[in-house]
């Protein structure tokens, strides 16, 4: 029987107070602290709080950087379930929740991984946040990569080149 290795990974969750995790706003000079040793930081914004989201570009992003450089991230887009409701919408006149668009727009702005929507009220979604920090700290991006390159570069392809065919073969 085989045994596996297996390991802890630290995932730090970090976000304005209004996004639905729990940390007290007094010990913000300590929150670097959390940094030190993290695998993967779980970045979360309000999916229906406009100043929660472009905080990740004015504070959170800087703050990583300067504390957790190279660290990857997935991005969290919360309260998903009050982004549709009627009359959470009606009891805010003038909100205008974040898109889903606009959400993978800013994954693709600070490089993050992955892009989650989720709902800690209905659980919708919270499972995928997880399983996704769990795979770029298990599976980081530049190993499938070269997973991929060395895998393109056996064999042979038909490539068009100004609408003549040619075969480009490779070795490993």
């Amino acid at each position: 029987m085989a045994s596996s290795a297996s390991r802890f990974i630290k995932c730090v969750t970090v976000g304005d107070g209004a996004v639905g995790k729990t940390w007290q706003e007094d010990y913000n000079r300590l929150r670097p602290l959390s940094y030190r040793g993290a695998d993967v930081f779980v970045l979360a914004f309000s999916l229906v709080s406009r100043a929660s989201y472009e905080n990740i570009m004015k504070k959170w992003i800087p703050e990583l950087q300067h504390y957790a450089r190279g660290v990857p991230v997935v991005l969290v887009g919360t309260k998903f379930d009050l982004r549709e409701d009627k009359h959470y919408l009606m009891d805010h006149p003038g909100l205008v929740p974040v898109t889903t668009a606009q959400g993978e727009e800013l994954r693709r702005q600070i490089g993050a991984m992955y892009y989650i929507e989720c709902s800690s009220k209905t659980q919708q979604n919270v499972k995928a946040v997880f399983d996704a920090a769990i795979k770029v700290v298990i599976q980081p991006p530049t190993k499938l990569r070269e997973k991929k390159k060395k895998k393109s570069r056996k064999g042979c392809s038909m490539v068009n080149i100004l609408s003549g065919r040619k075969m480009l073969c490779f070795k490993s």
